[in-house]
C-alpha cells in the first residue's frame, strides 16, 4: 500500500521546520542546482520538446486539490511537468531577449533571501535591509547623477526623503516617474488641495488646460500607455513622436507635436527619452531633449531600464551623455546588472521629489519612520535590493564595464557578419548591443531598387513571411533563437516589415554560436515551405 501524505498539524508544522534531507528527490534537485546550474539546465530544460496545447493539459485541474501531497511528489512534478518544459534562457544561443545568464552566486543568495523573507515596506520587517537598500539607491544615483560625498552623506539615510524607489520592475519604474511628475505639477497651491485629494477634473481647472500629455518616440516601451492609462491621463496623450533613421526620436517631429497640444490646450506632463529601445536598442538625444523639456518647462524622465548600465564603461558611457539631467531615470537590475528577475529601480535627481506620492498609514509607515513604503506604489516588497548589492560589490564597476564592453563588442561582430552574409540584410545596426536583421538574398538586394512601388510591397509582404517562419521553426528547433518584430525601417520607409532581433548581452555566448545562428536559419530557409514563398518573390520579380 502506497503511503499518502496526511493534512495535520503535525505535519504542516514540519514543512515549515525541517529542511528536505539530502537524499530526497528534492533534496537532488536542490543539489544538483547548487553544484552546477549550467549544467542540470541543460539536462533538464528542452525549450518546446512538446506543444504548448500538450503541456496545457498538464495544468487543466481548476479545483484545489483536497488532501496534500509528498513534497518528494511534488519535487517530481516540477521537474517533469515545469523545469522540462521551460526555456533555457540562460543558453549562449537564446540571444533573442532581455533575459540571460545569471552568475552562480545569485542562486544561494536568493535562497538565503527568501528564507530571511524580509519585506521591505517598512523596518519592523526589514531591519537592515532597510539600510541596504537606500544604500543601493545611493550607489545607483552616483552612477547616473555623480554627485559629492557630502551630498549623499546628507541624504543616503535620510528618513525624510528617498533618492530612489525599488520596484518589480520597468513598469512600476516609469509609472512611479510620472505619477511623481504629475503629484508636483498638480500640487496643492493656495484653496487648491492638490491631485492626490482634489482628483485629476479639480487639477486641469487649477491648471486651466483641457489635458495633460506625455512626450514620447514611438520607440517608447508598452508601459507608458499603461501609466497614462492607470495616472487619468488617457492613451490618447501619450503623444509618440516619430522616429529618424538612427531609430531616434525626431526633435523636428517633437517640436511639431508640442505645437498641436498648445493649439489644444493640453498641457506637456513629461518628456521622455530612451536610452536603449526595447525593439533597436538605441538612445535619445538627451541632452537635447534635456533642453527641450527646459524651455517648455516640464518633468524630465529617462527610461534607461535596459541601457543603463552602459554608464559603467568608460568607452561607452557617452552614449548616455545628458542623462545626468534627467528628473528620473528607470534602470531594471534583472536586465544588464544579472539579478534575478523582479528588480526594477526608478531614481530622482532630487531627494525631496519622492514627497508628491508620499503616503501613512498609523500601523506602519508613519511620518518620520524610515519605511521604505511611504514612498512606493507598491507596498509589500522582498528585500531584491540584496542581489543587486551582491552583483555590485562581487562584480564591481570594472566588471560590469567588462560585460557590458563584451556585449556591445559582440553585437558589432553580429553585426559584421550579418553584412558580410550575402543572404542577409542588416535593417538596424547596433548603437548598444541590440540589433534587427532578415533574410534577404544578395539577388533580391540588388533588384529591389528596380521594382516599383506595388511589387516591393508584395516582396516585403513575402519576406515577412519567410522571417516569421524561419523564426518559428528555429525555436522550435530549440538549439538557437532570435526573436522577431516588426519595425518602419529607413531602408524601406513605405510600411513596417519583420525582421529578427537579437540581444548579446548573454557573457557565455561566442562568436561561433552566432556564426551557428545565420547557419541554422540559412538551412531552414531551404525547407519546402520557405522555398515556396522565395518562389512567389522570383515570379514577381520576373
Amino acid at each position: 500500500m502506497t503511503d499518502t501524505a496526511l493534512a495535520n498539524l503535525e505535519n504542516l508544522y514540519r514543512i515549515f521546520t525541517v529542511p528536505e534531507a539530502p537524499d530526497s528527490t528534492l533534496g537532488a534537485v536542490d543539489q544538483a542546482i547548487s553544484e552546477n546550474v549550467a549544467d542540470f539546465l541543460q539536462k533538464h530544460i528542452v525549450a518546446l520538446e512538446r506543444s504548448l496545447d500538450d503541456i496545457e493539459n498538464d495544468f487543466t485541474a481548476s479545483k484545489i486539490p483536497e488532501e496534500p501531497s509528498f513534497v518528494s511528489d511534488y519535487a517530481e512534478f516540477v521537474k517533469q511537468k515545469l523545469v522540462a518544459q521551460s526555456v533555457h534562457t540562460a543558453a549562449p544561443g537564446f540571444v533573442g531577449h532581455m533575459t540571460s545568464a545569471l552568475p552562480y552566486f545569485m542562486l544561494p543568495l536568493s535562497r538565503i533571501m527568501t528564507a530571511l523573507n524580509q519585506n521591505l515596506v517598512k523596518v519592523e520587517t526589514s531591519k537592515a535591509f532597510t539600510p541596504m537598500e537606500r544604500q543601493v539607491l545611493a550607489m545607483m544615483h552616483h552612477l547616473i547623477y555623480g554627485q559629492t560625498e557630502g551630498f549623499y552623506n546628507q541624504w543616503i539615510h535620510d528618513s525624510q526623503s528617498a533618492l530612489g524607489a525599488f520596484c518589480s520592475g520597468g513598469t512600476i519604474a516609469n509609472t512611479t516617474a510620472l505619477w511623481v511628475a504629475r503629484n508636483h505639477l498638480c500640487a496643492p497651491d493656495g484653496e487648491f488641495s492638490g491631485i492626490a485629494k482634489a482628483g485629476l477634473f479639480k487639477s486641469l481647472q487649477h491648471l486651466g488646460c483641457d489635458g495633460l500629455a506625455i512626450l514620447v518616440s514611438r520607440r517608447a516601451h508598452y508601459s507608458f500607455g499603461k501609466a497614462v492609462d492607470l495616472l487619468g491621463i488617457g492613451r490618447d496623450n501619450l503623444v509618440l513622436v516619430d522616429i529618424d533613421y538612427d531609430s531616434r526620436i525626431d526633435m523636428q517631429a517633437l517640436r511639431a507635436e508640442y505645437l498641436k497640444l498648445q493649439q489644444q490646450n493640453i498641457r506637456p506632463l513629461a518628456v521622455v527619452g530612451i536610452a536603449g529601445t526595447t525593439e533597436t536598442g538605441h538612445v535619445d538625444p538627451l541632452n537635447e531633449l534635456a533642453d527641450f523639456a527646459a524651455e517648455i518647462g516640464c518633468h524630465f524622465h529617462v527610461d534607461a531600464a535596459w541601457g543603463g548600465p552602459t554608464l559603467f564603461s568608460d568607452r561607452h558611457r557617452h552614449l548616455l551623455a545628458g542623462i545626468e539631467r534627467a528628473d528620473s531615470v528607470t534602470i531594471d537590475a534583472h536586465k544588464q546588472l544579472y539579478v534575478p528577475m523582479g528588480a526594477g529601480m526608478v531614481l530622482f535627481k532630487d531627494p525631496l521629489a519622492l514627497s508628491a506620492i508620499e503616503h501613512h498609514a498609523n500601523y506602519i509607515l508613519r511620518h518620520g519612520s524610515k519605511d521604505l513604503g511611504s514612498h512606493t506604489l507598491e507596498g509589500s516588497r522582498p528585500g531584491m535590493a540584496m542581489l543587486v548589492h551582491a552583483g555590485l560589490s562581487i562584480i564591481g564597476r570594472k566588471g560590469y564595464e567588462l560585460l557590458i564592453d563584451l556585449g556591445i563588442e559582440r553585437a558589432r561582430h553580429f553585426a559584421d557578419l550579418i553584412n558580410q552574409h550575402p543572404n542577409f540584410e542588416l535593417i538596424t545596426a547596433p548603437e548598444l548591443n541590440i540589433l534587427t536583421y532578415r533574410y534577404n538574398p544578395a539577388w533580391l538586394q540588388d533588384k529591389m531598387g528596380q521594382l516599383d512601388k506595388d511589387q516591393q510591397q508584395k516582396v516585403n509582404c513575402l519576406l515577412d513571411l519567410v522571417v516569421q517562419e524561419v523564426q518559428k521553426r528555429q525555436r522550435e528547433a530549440g538549439k538557437t533563437f532570435v526573436s522577431r518584430t516588426r519595425l518602419l525601417s529607413a531602408l524601406y520607409p513605405d510600411g513596417q516589415i519583420s525582421v529578427f532581433r537579437s540581444v548579446l548581452a548573454n557573457p557565455l555566448t561566442t562568436d561561433e554560436i552566432l556564426s551557428v545562428v545565420l547557419q541554422e536559419q540559412c538551412a531552414i530557409v531551404k525547407e519546402t515551405e520557405v522555398q515556396n514563398l522565395m518562389t512567389e518573390i522570383e515570379q514577381i520579380c520576373g
